[in-house]
């Protein structure tokens, strides 16, 4: 299937500073775009891009008071299938874990594993079938836990409070069932990126990028989503970490809103070439007010 992605994002700064931006399709999906990323600044200026620790492509640059309009629009191809499911994937002793995973057994930012979330997860999945099983058991949790709503965001709650308060958007269903895997030593990382109401009904919310997990079980990184508690088509990724606060959509070095924030995520018609020849056309020939933006550097 081909799924077009982008968005419309404004931040407001007031005063000078810098901003650093995850925004652009993981590359480990960057050979599945038609075309590359249409990917621009308004206004233009100079971006130094660079890879993190983690292997996401980010952005840094310097920007004046007032505003700062991030846009991109990308179609991307998709084999359209549910995440994959592999109820057999067996969970590693620690000392058999590859040691780029051990990182993600650790306490993070939002993500206390040295807490009272310790004892309840050992005490609660302790007697589950380790593995593929033991995880499902902990997003039937948090699935059940925590209430999903948008009203209840805030930026500072960690697993440990969402678990207390059993309210959350979906960052903090991750960051909950990240924690209790961790806690049953299953190594567990954040994932953000694009998913659409693709093979299910329209959701009644304003589509934004969203969240979910990954666990190293069965010599493998799996999908999961303690949010939706289902598998799902056309996750497109945009970045990986410890939890939210290794990838920030944009993150500013002072006082900041954002204005709009308008994000694309829907499933083309393969069959309508009309909708993927104005595409191409806008990427070929952008409009005076649609300018391409090329970084000035790139730092490895």
């Amino acid at each position: 299937m081909l799924i077009k992605i982008g968005y419309d994002i404004t931040v407001r700064v007031f005063a000078p500073t810098s901003v650093i931006y995850l925004l652009r399709v993981h590359p480990s999906r960057s050979g599945d775009l038609v075309l590359p990323e249409n990917f621009r600044i308004q206004p233009e200026l100079p971006v130094e891009e660079y890879w993190d620790k983690f292997g996401n492509l980010c952005g840094r640059l310097q920007v004046q008071a007032g505003d700062v309009r991030f846009l991109n629009e990308a179609i991307i191809r998709d084999p359209g299938e549910l995440d994959a499911y592999a109820p057999e994937a067996a969970q590693h002793d620690v000392q058999e874990l590859p040691v780029e995973t051990l990182t993600f057994l650790l306490p993070s930012r939002y993500c206390e594993v040295d807490s009272e979330l310790l004892d309840f997860a050992w005490k609660t999945f302790g007697s589950t079938t380790t593995g593929w099983p033991r995880v499902q058991a902990i997003c039937d949790f948090v699935h059940r836990h925590l209430r999903f709503d948008y009203e209840q965001a805030r930026a500072d709650r960690t697993a440990l409070d969402a678990f207390r308060e059993r309210v959350g958007v979906c960052r903090d269903f991750m960051h909950l069932a990240i924690t209790l895997c961790r806690c049953m030593n299953i190594p567990a990382r954040y994932a953000t990126g694009y998913l659409g109401d693709i093979g299910i009904p329209p959701a009644p919310y304003p589509m934004d990028f969203n969240a979910w997990f990954e666990v190293y079980i069965g010599d493998h990184w799996h999908t999961f989503d303690a949010r939706h508690n289902c598998r799902r088509i056309g996750r497109v990724l945009i970045a990986r970490g410890r939890d939210a606060a290794d990838v920030p959509i944009t993150m500013t070095f002072g006082k900041s809103c954002l204005p709009k924030f308008s994000v694309t995520t829907e499933e083309l018609d393969p069959s309508s070439t009309e909708a993927l020849a104005d595409f191409n056309e806008n990427i070929a020939f952008p409009g005076k007010d649609q300018k391409t933006f090329f970084p000035v550097r790139v730092a490895n």
